[in-house]
């Protein structure tokens, strides 16, 4: 199997076992009454005073590279980030391809002023009710793993339970689907998630067919401010990069030089 249905396959069998544990009918209330919601929508509507829109992802490993950094104190990481000027953070909640967990998420939300996404593979409304319950402020739905009519309806709870969501795509057909589903932020990813190989000019083609309704964010394989300066040239002022700023020695510093506000 490609890398893309294994974790499908595993997010079955782990949402199946999650709810032997805690019931949706619990997460459904318990998500239905946070407040303090962060706008992750309004915070990448318009470029900051550089340009730029960063969102920092706090990623542990990947399927692709293995482990990035295993030690990392998701807390401190989101700290820097908002130093370095960040607008939103992206936490990786998978444990078992990403070495992520939900407790990164509650971390960096609590470390932080900044709103953040909890990013997985979300393929049933329990992932939905559990991300709000874990206060979340937004979440990635990818278009490759869900129905049109579950991508229509997943926006629609998103909305219900007051979270902004990313709609991943990474081709022409993706685009169409998300954007007949209603989708408002759309994620454009670099990599092919089935075979994880990556073209930063993806982006850079599909942003070009986006209405003025729509908000474009490059995601993968941004790793300097020359991938920014190329985003930049196609109208994509938001990008997602986690790789890079998780490696990087000061995380803070490297946003600044990203946003183009600090030399290399």
């Amino acid at each position: 199997m490609d890398f893309l249905t294994r974790i499908v396959e595993y997010k079955k069998e782990e949402i199946a076992t999650a709810k032997t544990r805690i019931p949706e009918s619990g997460l459904r209330e318990k998500s239905r009454h946070i407040q303090n919601k962060r706008s992750f929508r309004q915070k990448l509507a318009m470029p900051d005073h550089s340009g730029v829109n960063i969102i920092a992802e706090i990623k542990r490993a990947s399927p692709s590279k293995g482990i990035i950094c295993a030690g990392l104190d998701a807390a401190r990481q989101a700290a820097a980030y908002e130093e370095g000027g960040a607008a939103a953070i992206s936490v990786l909640t998978d444990r078992h391809f990403f070495n992520g967990s939900p407790s990164d998420l509650a971390a960096a939300r609590q470390a932080t002023t900044l709103p953040v996404l909890r990013k997985d593979f979300l393929i049933s409304s329990y992932q939905i009710f559990e991300s709000g319950a874990l206060g979340a402020d937004a979440v990635l739905l990818i278009v490759r793993i869900l129905s049109e009519s579950q991508l229509h309806d997943y926006l629609a709870l998103c909305r219900e339970l007051k979270l902004d969501a990313l709609v991943e795509v990474h081709c022409r057909e993706d685009l169409d689907t998300a954007l007949r589903a209603g989708a408002h932020l759309i994620g454009i990813n670099n990599r092919n998630l089935t075979s994880f190989e990556t073209d930063t000019q993806t982006a850079a083609t599909l942003a070009c067919e986006l209405g003025p309704d729509q908000v474009a964010v490059a995601a993968s394989g941004i790793c300097d401010r020359k991938d920014i300066e190329n985003g930049l040239k196609a109208g994509i002022y938001n990008f997602l990069i986690g790789e890079s700023l998780v490696r990087a020695s000061d995380p803070a510093a490297m946003l600044q030089v990203l946003k183009g506000v600090k030399a290399t």
